[in-house]
């Protein structure tokens, strides 16, 4: 009988460890999670901005009970950064929260997501920084993910930003310098008013980004070689790390949540979820809610069934179907907690986290769906029959370095 020689063990774990540096360095991972956790919570908080609009000024702005001269004091303690507190007047508060609609908007469709995650990101800051009582518990999940946002590649695919990499556009870019210079003289009076603003290190980290993309646009446009590679790979880096990090924050919310609960005499004796059932705030639907507070069993394994998956998820990460499996019941936790408990937000915040762990490969079916569907549409009402081979617009590659397209200052 014939024996085949082994390869040496050190030369596999050698090539192993090289083919992971590789694809760390070279590819920004996880492009669809990215794009969905970036249209999920955009899209949250701008749901949330356009439904509070006629209660705008009692939230956030001078009508607020929690006084301009009460958050100017607090902000002064904690240094939380909010761009409000520059002025007192009812016109800045409208520019700030009408510049935080329109970016939400922006970074939903993907259109210059490096530019418009900054804007963002200073817009969820500046209005929950400013009144820091409102909020249902998801107000704290998309503030720590803007921050997130602005340090990933989440544009590669489902973007404005893709498409327009995908044609190969070669006119020159003039809405990027625009929005670098645009971005620059935002930072400046930011940086004047740093007693107003908040921390100091957040600036710092503004500023840095804002250098970096326009030594990415000088790479770019004058030298596209060895400069533009090691740019692409520091830009790389970075994206990886910012989306484990988004991963290690989702699993320590919900390992946290779990061990909390398991402290609790009423989820030890099964019996928790009754009693926020029977709270007028929490019920947008009383006859519902009563009919699940009157069984006992329900009430049992609902209470069980929460502590139990959201203390074991983060154990099943190494198990891709059993990962799976727990990952639609903590979905479907979510969807129940904005129907039963009125909480539509902080559920539409936890399920876009969740998304950072959906499969590619029902991200890229889902995504086709969603692309015939919206072809169709446009066939509908256009008057027109859809061609019956014709590629969805939204199943696009993502690059394997970069954008993958024409030099940008601001992508």
């Amino acid at each position: 009988m014939s024996t085949y020689p082994r390869p040496a063990r050190p030369q596999t774990r050698g090539r192993r460890l090289a083919g992971a540096i590789q694809r760390v360095t070279a590819t920004a991972l996880g492009p669809y999670q990215s794009a969905v956790v970036r249209i999920g919570f955009s899209a949250t908080w701008l749901i949330f901005l356009l439904r509070e609009l006629p209660h705008r000024s009692e939230l956030y702005g001078p009508d607020s009970p929690w006084g301009w001269d009460m958050a100017r004091e607090l902000i002064g303690t904690n240094d939380s950064f909010t761009v409000l507190m520059w002025s007192d007047s009812p016109v800045w508060f409208e520019i700030v929260y009408a510049a935080a609609v329109l970016s939400s908007l922006l970074l939903m469709l993907g259109w210059r997501t490096r530019a418009t995650s900054a804007v963002f990101m200073a817009g969820v800051l500046s209005l929950q920084n400013r009144s820091i009582f409102m909020g249902d518990g998801g107000d704290n999940v998309v503030h720590l993910v803007a921050l997130y946002l602005l340090l990933t590649r989440c544009s590669q695919v489902w973007s404005l930003d893709a498409r327009r990499a995908a044609r190969g556009e070669g006119r020159p870019d003039r809405v990027g310098p625009l929005l670098w210079v645009v971005l620059g003289g935002f930072l400046a009076p930011a940086t004047l008013h740093i007693d107003r603003t908040g921390e100091t290190w957040l600036l710092v980290l503004l500023w840095g980004l804002w250098v970096a993309q326009g030594l990415w646009w000088v790479a770019c446009r004058f030298a596209p070689g060895q400069p533009r590679v090691l740019l692409d790979v520091l830009a790389n880096l970075l994206h990886n790390a910012t989306l484990a990090v988004i991963m290690a924050e989702v699993c320590l919310i919900y390992a946290t949540a779990g061990w909390y609960k398991i402290q609790g005499t009423r989820w030890q004796d099964g019996t928790a979820l009754y009693y926020p059932l029977k709270l007028d705030y929490f019920t947008p639907w009383p006859a519902l809610s009563d009919v699940l507070a009157s069984s006992g069993l329900i009430v049992m394994l609902l209470t069980y069934g929460t502590v139990l998956v959201q203390v074991a998820f983060p154990f099943t990460l190494f198990n891709r179907r059993v990962k799976n499996a727990l990952l639609v019941a903590m979905i479907l936790e979510h969807a129940g907690i904005a129907l039963l408990l009125g909480l539509p937000f902080f559920s539409l915040a936890m399920i876009s986290a969740d998304a950072v762990f959906l499969p590619t490969a029902f991200l890229v079916w889902l995504g086709a769906r969603a692309g015939q569907g919206r072809e169709r549409l446009i066939a509908r009402v256009r008057g027109r029959r859809l061609p019956e081979e014709r590629p969805a617009p939204w199943e696009e590659q993502a690059p394997a370095h970069g954008d993958g397209g024409s030099p940008t200052l601001v992508r």
